[in-house]
């Protein structure tokens, strides 16, 4: 077992943590606040990164990490990271608010600006997808393990996913433009990182993101994505980076070999 697909084992261990914490907080009558950004947050995200930052502390002690909990680190100490932890404690939790289970932990290893290790755990679904760099993705539900692989384009209907509380009009043009290209479109809805994650296992084809997102919210679902084949770009083209000064993804893609370009 080389030392990546040991940490890679370990970060599995700890947002199966943070996820067991979720459901604690999943099985009351939870209350939600609104941040000063207007989204919501609950004791569960709280709970979730207390005990991702002090595992993670404790793993690799002198790593930097940066959770979407912690979120005010200014760019000033950032910018001389070159590895870090990056962290969504509970990505969804508009999903969670609504208690349909499509929620997910993300976990992601930036290096110089990359994701090169991810761990996307979804707590009621129990399930886990995980990828290190030049070891391949995997994907494990109800006890089995299998590897993640996306499934190429090879004509036919063209199944998109999309985002269950965030789609809009950009999405729904670059979806028309699509009908004039393939023969049929078969389009899923979902929450959190998981659209990202249908694509990897391919059970999508294509994941078109025309709207707000922040690093964390895509890291370690981008790892995972990269490492079964998927190419994630934004929508000129260029890879996703890290550690920006200002944290808000572009817009962005993440497709299949063979989707057509729009």
């Amino acid at each position: 077992m080389s030392d990546r697909t040991r940490l890679l084992s370990s970060v599995v261990e700890i947002a199966v943590r943070a996820g067991d914490a979720i459901l604690e907080v999943y099985a009351l009558d939870f209350a939600s606040y609104e941040k000063e950004d207007k989204s919501p947050l609950t004791e569960a995200d709280l709970a979730s990164h207390r005990i991702i930052v002090d595992a993670l502390s404790k793993l690799t002690p002198d790593m930097p990490i940066l959770s979407e909990e912690s979120r005010t680190i200014p760019y000033e100490e950032r910018v001389g990271w070159r590895t870090f932890w990056l962290v969504d404690p509970l990505d969804g939790t508009k999903e969670f608010i609504k208690r349909n289970g499509e929620f997910t932990v993300n976990i992601a290893l930036i290096e110089d600006g990359e994701a090169t290790l991810g761990v996307v755990y979804a707590p009621v679904l129990k399930t886990t997808f995980a990828a290190t760099r030049g070891e391949g993705a995997w994907v494990e539900a109800d006890g089995a393990k299998s590897p993640a692989r996306v499934q190429a384009y090879r004509g036919g209907p063209l199944k998109i996913v999309a985002s269950r509380s965030h789609a809009g009009p950009e999405t729904e043009e670059l979806i028309g433009r699509l009908r004039r290209e393939v023969p049929e479109i078969d389009l899923v809805s979902i929450g959190s990182s998981l659209k990202i994650c249908l694509v990897a296992q391919g059970a999508a084809h294509l994941y078109p993101r025309l709207g707000p997102t922040m690093e964390w919210d895509v890291a370690a679902a981008h790892a995972v994505a990269s490492e079964a084949g998927a190419r994630i770009t934004d929508v000129q083209g260029a890879p996703l980076r890290y550690n920006k000064e200002d944290l808000l993804n572009p817009y962005f893609l993440v497709a299949a070999p063979g989707v057509p370009e729009v």
